[in-house]
């Protein structure tokens, strides 16, 4: 019997993680965009197919998402995306805040007048995003570009992997709070709003102070 040399495993093995990768990703748009729902169910063979690729790289993606908390999988119900949960998402965003007050100082350090232009472009994106697709890959550079220049990798880590949790979030968000008139009134938005729609202001003024 012929058997399968390292060269061709180590070749097998970078194909799976390849496809892996691209199933990932195109899970994560197709519940951006709303094709998966919190709730629906995943099946292998359907993702097998839809995506064109072997059973193999699927299940590696299942077992990926699960960890990283989009998917649950039970031994006789299989995958599901993860229901939506409150104290989830406030976990979640107090985290998020707890690792940007701690790159925000190191990070200024290392922000040139470059910089501060290409994150202002990016919050003016930001308010602008009609799709969860596009806020998710904005909203990703914008902070990945802060944390990348505070040279704390274990910091940026855990922040990618907090907003890759949060995913399923974002079509929800846009339409809570993409629609939300401000209160004209006292002139400003709910508090509930995370404010993008005041970054490219405080940009601004941060750009013409270096």
């Amino acid at each position: 019997m012929r058997q399968s040399t390292p060269r061709k495993n180590s070749s097998k093995t970078q194909e799976t993680e390849k496809a892996t990768f691209q199933v990932v990703k195109r899970i994560r748009e197709a519940i951006l965009d709303e094709v998966f729902k919190p709730g629906d169910h995943l099946g292998e063979s359907e993702l097998a197919e839809k995506f064109k690729v072997s059973r193999s790289p699927v299940r590696e993606t299942l077992l990926a998402l699960e960890k990283e908390g989009t998917l649950i999988i039970s031994p006789y119900k299989g995958a599901i995306v993860k229901p939506l949960s409150t104290e989830e998402v406030l976990d979640i965003a107090e985290l998020r805040l707890a690792l940007i007050s701690l790159v925000l100082k190191p990070a200024y350090r290392h922000l040139s007048p470059v910089d501060f232009n290409h994150a202002y472009g990016l919050a003016r994106r930001i308010r602008r995003c009609h799709n969860a697709k596009d806020f998710f890959e904005h909203h990703s550079q914008f902070w990945d570009g802060l944390f990348s220049k505070a040279q704390r990798p274990i910091l940026r880590e855990v922040f990618r992997q907090l907003n890759d949790r949060m995913v399923r979030y974002d079509p929800l968000y846009l339409k809570v709070f993409r629609h939300r008139k401000p209160d004209r009134s006292s002139g400003r938005h709910s508090s509930n709003c995370i404010g993008e729609e005041r970054l490219p202001r405080r940009f601004g003024h941060l750009r013409r102070s270096i």
